[in-house]
């Protein structure tokens, strides 16, 4: 769906309130005080009033009217202008509407599941990040849960608010050390909305019409239908859970012991293909924005659903690009963390699936492998992975030379009895602590995989086995929770790979 049709079918809802309403100019709640826009892009002001009647807007000296069409609907653009504040925006009709405290800069749109979703005051180091998290220049949007099976003019929201000890404890981890440290580094005002949702599948964050226009993208569908088709047995069992459950706490409380908490299950509403993106994403759309930040994976990691994981990511990605309409802009994603999945995963090839984004332009990925916990599928350390993603936005977003990524896995030679790893990003190849080099295997002609003797070589790892002695593939990371151990010289850890599947 192109950003205009898009636009104007967003815009029903906003419009359908019109008629009670009156014929006040209205605005969508990402338009607000306190709120960041995109510097260096044309400022789009978008909303409602009475059908035919002139809406100015005023901006940095700078004023736009235009006549809303026969259905009260108006857009309009101010010049692009650069990074500074605060400073007032006006929206006049028959009433005028005065945002104050108005910043320019960058936006960023952090979104996922629940890893980007948990918030700062659950991280790790938060009681001594919290009181000093005074940024009055980091902006945050939080859009509420909601779902919808068409694309909404509007997100539900509390509104803007600036970083300070007493706003910074509910914003998400990940995007509060993404914001600080981009901001120490490329002195801007930043603005970061929230459209993270917990326990929620790639598939829902992606249009429906480009799930159900491509063969290859089906098998979404057929999973959404078989969830749906159990639907009246799975209420059934929730509801026989809600009893035992509640047995059980009165169990306990007369013991004096802790009650049972209820076991997590989906969504149902928030599993359907694009509601997420319709009700979170496409209201977002005409706001213009500097990239994407993304954390999600967890929910597709199964054999069903990381097969199509890689064409779904990376066609969500070019969508969400085209919706937004000003650009490839940087999309950052972070690879799945280490943890215990148990017996019939596909942890390693969902990490795989999210690696091979990397060749849609302009994209970066954040190795997470190091930093995950064995029994906690939340690893608490945010503040690594919103650096790293940090480091990413510096290099893609903001031009400076540094290293953004780990080691990425380039080629496999035969080389006598074993086999020479290349890597891209690969300078200064390392472990830490002086540790061996761990977590690779090899496989000869049978296909099957033993842990084989690794030792760096300059920028390359030579692998090989006395019990492989004509080894064809090798495998680095390859387990839900696998031991690790190679970094490069900017301490950025190799992502998990393997040389065939």
């Amino acid at each position: 769906m192109t950003r205009g049709v898009s636009f104007f079918l967003g815009t029903a809802l906003l419009l359908l309130a019109a008629g009670t309403a009156g014929a006040e100019v209205a605005l969508p709640a990402v338009l607000g005080e306190h709120m960041v826009v995109q510097r260096e892009i044309p400022l789009h002001l978008w909303g409602r009033a009475a059908p035919g009647e002139t809406v100015t807007a005023s901006f940095r000296g700078e004023s736009r009217s235009v006549a809303t069409d026969e259905l009260g609907r108006f857009s309009l653009y101010l010049p692009p202008s650069a990074a500074g504040g605060p400073f007032t925006l006006t929206v006049s009709a028959s009433n005028t509407i005065r945002l104050d405290d108005v910043w320019v800069g960058d936006v960023w749109v952090a979104a996922g599941q629940s890893n980007m979703e948990l918030t700062l005051d659950e991280a790790e180091g938060a009681a001594a990040e919290i009181p000093q998290a005074r940024h009055p220049q980091v902006r945050f949007l939080r859009a509420e849960r909601r779902t919808s099976s068409f694309p909404l003019a509007d997100v539900v929201t509390d509104g803007w608010k600036a970083c300070t000890p007493e706003t910074a404890p509910k914003v998400s981890a990940v995007a509060y050390f993404f914001a600080r440290h981009v901001r120490e580094h490329n002195p801007v005002p930043i603005g970061v909305i929230d459209a993270s949702w917990g326990g929620t599948p790639l598939a829902a964050f992606t249009p429906l019409a480009t799930i159900a226009g491509d063969p290859a993208l089906l098998p979404a569908l057929v999973h959404w239908s078989r969830m749906a088709d159990a639907r009246s047995t799975t209420l059934l069992e929730i509801e026989k859970e809600k009893r035992e459950l509640e047995a059980a706490a009165a169990r306990a409380r007369a013991q004096g012991q802790e009650p049972p908490r209820q076991p997590w299950r989906p969504d149902f509403d928030a599993w359907r293909p694009a509601a997420i993106y319709n009700a979170l994403v496409a209201p977002l759309a005409p706001f213009a924005i500097r990239g994407v930040i993304w954390y999600q994976g967890e929910s597709d990691a199964s054999p069903e659903r990381a097969p199509v994981y890689a064409r779904l990511f990376q066609s969500m990605i070019r969508d969400w690009r085209r919706a937004w309409g000003v650009g490839d802009f940087p999309f950052l994603f972070v690879q799945l963390a280490s943890w215990t999945a148990g017996p019939g995963n596909a942890w390693p090839e969902l990490r795989e699936a999210q690696g091979r984004a990397l060749t849609t332009v302009n994209t970066a990925m954040a190795v997470a492998i190091d930093v995950g916990h064995p029994t906690d599928i939340h690893p608490r350390d945010k503040k690594t992975v919103g650096t790293r993603l940090a480091l990413a936005a510096r290099v893609l977003a903001y031009g400076e030379r540094l290293e953004h990524s780990g080691p990425l896995f380039r080629q496999v030679t035969p080389e006598g009895p074993g086999l020479r790893v290349s890597f891209d990003h690969g300078e200064g190849l390392t472990t830490r602590g002086g540790a061996e080099v761990a977590g690779f295997e090899i496989a000869g002609a049978d296909g099957r995989y033993i842990p084989a003797e690794a030792r760096i070589v300059g920028s390359t790892v030579f692998v090989s086995s006395a019990a492989v002695p004509a080894p064809r593939s090798v495998r680095y990371g390859w387990a839900d929770n696998p031991r690790v151990s190679l970094y490069n010289a900017a301490g950025l850890p190799a992502s998990p790979f393997r040389s065939s599947e």
